[in-house]
């Protein structure tokens, strides 16, 4: 069984995610990339203590990159988008 805290990794901060959680209450996290939708939701609603109506995931290749003459790739990543029921809310940097 793996850990809920290895499951999430960081919250993303973007304009993108924030007009999302006022418009539509939904959140962004980066995610481990080999978690399922079952096991993020499980993970958001033991943690936070929110309700979790859907889960949303998103497969970002690592891009090449030059550096002079080598050649280097990002690493990929994995993105959740949350959406949280009606009536719930999940404030990442309170009291700010």
């Amino acid at each position: 069984m793996r850990s809920l805290y290895s499951i999430i990794k960081k919250p993303l901060f973007t304009e993108k995610g924030s007009l999302l959680k006022e418009s539509e209450n939904k959140i962004l996290v980066e995610v481990s990339s080999d978690v399922n939708k079952l096991e993020i939701k499980k993970a958001i609603e033991e943690i936070f203590k929110v309700k979790v109506e859907k889960v949303s995931t998103i497969h970002i290749k690592g891009k090449w990159k030059r550096h002079g003459k080598s050649l280097g790739k990002r690493p990929d990543r994995k993105k959740a988008v949350i959406t949280l029921k009606k009536g719930e809310k999940l404030d990442f940097i309170e009291g700010v």
